[in-house]
């Protein structure tokens, strides 16, 4: 149950993963007040996933995205104030404005308010057919302008891009990614996993073009028609969606004076600077540990393991976040999963055989199992997690052997020292 200084409502700002997350945790765990989640978007909390893979190749409609049905609002007293969008908050006097000039007031204040789409500053990005992937809205303007297209671009080649790509080329569109970085995914994966990426999306038609810079868009009655790289060289299309990154929603906070650096600064509770006011999901920037970077884990698990965290606090039963961050990703009928977070200079120790499509990477750092990649093999993906909370160390070779148990290795790891 609630204390008694904890009384007022819980207003969530960002009706997300995260928002919707803290609102039935909190509710799980006894915390009696009013919650009220208010989104800028019309659409209840939804599945985002799908946006840029299902949605796109037709597996998945919208009615398949609502993460929950009307009547578990109803069920768990949470209301939903949707299309409409927070102005200022005043944290001191637990308070805030909506864009129609009404003033909500609140006990607890979390912010889950995400991320958007960057937006491209090159000329030509106001023409018809150049889209962003980032909302349910973006996602059904992209799939309608999809249908018609035979040839597509899509800048970036980031997860977004590379999904995008992978959906629109099984509809069968010729289709170019465009990435300025030297290699796919370089922020996101070491040199070995982003040339099994790149050699898979070449494999099945994709043009790959990595180390090449966009100069602009050039349009055809108000359509555009090419990308014009850097070097002059025009790339001809019908639609250009963009995956050229996100920037966190953070300026609500910012402006309300609370700690911000690439992101709502946060401890793994959630806490921000300002007392009674949360903050979790794409926005929130988390030190994980002491002395720690902060990092902003954009993904599903992410957003639901630091709304859990922040809820914890509302019920006085503090449980911080210390989960693995691991994330996924779909592209054709590749499937890989990424645990931890892989440093450059980690030992790399592959496991299986990457040309068959179904192999996994270990990274070590300091002999303990760090990070891991897997491609197609969910059941190594899922002990690679445990492997990494334990702090495992198991050899190299150990690991390199596809008929080594992983399974024995991690119970031994949890077996008491004396059995």
């Amino acid at each position: 149950m609630t204390r008694t200084g904890s009384k007022g409502p819980l207003v969530i700002v960002g009706a997300s993963y995260a928002g919707l997350q803290l609102a039935s945790s909190a509710r799980e765990l006894g915390f009696e007040e009013d919650i009220l989640i208010v989104g800028d978007e019309p659409h209840p909390p939804y599945q985002r996933p799908p946006l840029s893979k299902g949605l796109l190749t037709g597996k998945a409609t919208v009615d398949q995205l609502w993460l929950r049905s009307p009547e578990f609002y109803a069920h768990k007293r949470i209301e939903l104030c949707l299309g409409r969008r927070v102005t200022a908050l005043d944290p001191a006097a637990r308070r805030l404005t909506l864009d129609d000039g009404s003033v909500l007031e609140h006990g607890w204040l979390a912010l889950t308010t995400g991320a958007r789409a960057r937006a491209l500053t090159l000329p030509g990005a106001e023409l018809d057919g150049v889209l962003p992937l980032r909302t349910l809205d973006d996602a059904l303007r992209v799939a309608e302008a999809a249908a018609s297209a035979r040839s597509v671009c899509v800048i970036g080649g980031g997860f977004i891009g590379l999904e995008v790509a992978a959906a629109l080329r099984a509809r069968g569109a010729e289709v170019s990614v465009i990435e300025t970085q030297p290699r796919l995914l370089a922020r996101s994966m070491p040199p070995l996993m982003s040339a099994f990426v790149e050699n898979a999306h070449r494999q099945r038609g994709v043009q790959v073009l990595t180390g090449r810079g966009v100069r602009g868009l050039v349009g055809a009655n108000g359509r555009v028609a090419a990308v014009e790289l850097a070097d002059g060289q025009r790339i001809d299309c019908e639609l250009v969606v963009l995956g050229i990154g996100v920037w966190p929603n953070s300026e609500l906070a910012r402006d309300a004076g609370l700690a911000v650096d690439n992101g709502i600064v946060t401890d793994p509770l959630g806490r921000t600077s300002a007392e009674r006011v949360l903050a979790a999901g794409d926005v929130a920037a988390v030190a994980c540990a002491p002395g720690a970077p902060r990092v902003r884990h954009e993904s599903i698990q992410a957003a639901t393991d630091g709304a859990r965290a922040a809820a914890s606090l509302l019920v006085d039963q503090p449980r911080p976040n210390t989960a693995v961050p691991w994330f996924w990703s779909d592209q054709f009928e590749l499937k890989y999963q990424m645990a931890g977070v892989a440093q450059a200079d980690d030992e790399a120790v592959v496991r299986g055989e990457p040309d068959s499509g179904r192999f996994s990477v270990f990274y070590l750092r300091d002999g303990a199992i760090a990070a891991t990649h897997s491609v197609n093999r969910p059941g190594e993906h899922l002990l690679s997690r445990q492997l990494i909370a334990a702090g495992a160390r198991l050899a190299p070779e150990t690991l390199a052997d596809p008929d080594s148990d992983l399974k024995a290795a991690l119970a031994a790891l949890a077996a008491p020292a004396d059995a």
